[in-house]
C-alpha cells in the first residue's frame, strides 16, 4: 500500500529520516513544510539548501493560515514531523486520513522537549527513540513504537546522531503500519515524564576534574546537531569538537595537558586522558 505523506522538518537529518522511510517503502512525500529559520539546530546553511530539487517544499511560519489549506489540498494519509520545533495546529493534524506522527529521539516519557539529549548529559548510558502520535502539547501522543539502545561505540556527537537514525528508523517502520491499522499506540504515563530544556551557557563548559566517562558523556550530547562543548584552557575558550580515549596512562593531575596536538591536546582527567579535539 503506497501511502501520501506529507513532511515537517527543520533540520536535514529530520527530513532524511522521512524521505529515506518514504523511499524503501515506496510512498510518496508529497510535500515538505518547513520553517524560514531552521538555525536553531545550528546548521550554518538553510534546510531547503540540502533538498532534492525534485521535492514539493512549503516554507511557511504561518501553519494555520497558509500551511494547513496546502497540506489539505494534497489529501495525505499521514504527516510525519521530525525535528519541527513548533507546536502543530488542530488544522493540521486533521487532515491525514490516517493521523500525524512524530520521530522523537528520547524513550519518552522521558526527556520530552527542545534538547533529549540532556538525558544523556545528564547520565542516561542509553540512546533512546520514540514514534508517537502528535498531541495538541510537544511530545505527548501515544506511543507506537520505542527502540533503546546502549551508548554507542563512538561517543561523539556524530555517533549518537547516527545511533537516532538507525533506532528511529526502525520506529518508523514499525509504527506506520500500525498508525494505517488504527492502533491507538500506548499512553504515556505522566508519572515518568521529564523536560528536556535547552542547555546552559554553564552547561555547554567541559569540566576536567570529572571523569573522563562523564566528559565524553556530556561532550557528545552537547555536540549532536552542532559542535557546542567548550574548554576553558590558558585563558581561551575553545569548541571541543570530540573527545576520544587514548592508551596514555598518567596520574596528573586533572587538567594536565599532557601532549598537544596539530588540533587539541591530550589532558589529564579526573581518572584517565582524553584527546580532546577542537574546532
Amino acid at each position: 500500500m503506497s501511502l501520501r505523506i506529507v513532511g515537517l522538518n527543520a533540520f536535514l537529518p529530520g527530513f532524511r529520516l522521512v524521505h529515506e522511510f518514504a523511499q524503501r517503502n515506496g510512498h510518496e512525500l508529497v510535500l515538505v513544510a518547513t520553517l524560514p529559520d531552521t538555525s536553531r539546530y545550528g546548521a550554518s546553511d538553510p534546510m531547503v539548501a540540502g533538498l532534492p530539487d525534485t521535492l514539493n517544499v512549503l516554507i511557511t511560519r504561518k501553519l494555520r493560515t497558509v500551511a494547513a489549506p496546502m497540506i489539505a489540498a494534497l489529501r495525505p494519509d499521514v504527516i510525519i514531523s521530525a525535528a519541527f520545533p513548533r507546536l502543530i495546529p488542530a488544522e493540521i493534524l486533521e487532515i491525514p486520513a490516517y493521523g500525524a506522527i512524530n520521530c522523537h529521539p528520547s524513550p519518552l516519557p522521558a526527556g520530552r522537549g527542545p534538547t533529549p539529549q540532556r538525558l544523556i548529559y545528564e547520565g542516561d548510558e542509553r540512546v533512546g527513540a520514540t514514534v508517537h502520535r502528535t498531541a495538541a502539547e510537544f511530545d505527548t501522543g501515544a506511543i507506537l513504537a520505542q527502540r533503546i539502545a546502549p551508548l554507542p561505540d563512538d561517543l561523539n556527537g556524530s555517533g549518537l546522531m547516527q545511533s537516532w537514525r538507525t533506532l528511529l528508523s526502525e520506529c518508523l517502520d514499525e509504527a506506520v503500519p500500525k498508525l494505517v491499522a488504527g492502533d491507538p499506540g500506548e499512553p504515556q504515563d505522566p508519572a515518568n515524564a521529564s523536560d528536556a530544556p535547552f542547555f546552559t551557557d554553564d552547561e555547554r563548559l567541559l569540566d576536567l576534574a570529572e571523569p573522563s566517562r562523564v566528559i565524553r558523556r556530556k561532550a557528545a550530547a552537547l555536540n549532536v546537531t552542532a559542535p557546542t562543548a567548550q574548554l576553558e584552557l590558558d585563558g581561551t575558550t575553545h569548541v571541543i569538537t570530540r573527545t576520544d580515549p587514548t592508551t596514555t596512562h598518567s596520574t596528573a593531575p586533572p587538567g594536565t595537558v599532557l601532549e598537544k596536538h596539530a588540533n587539541g591536546w591530550t589532558i589529564q582527567t579526573a581518572d584517565q586522558p582524553l584527546r580532546l579535539t577542537y574546532g
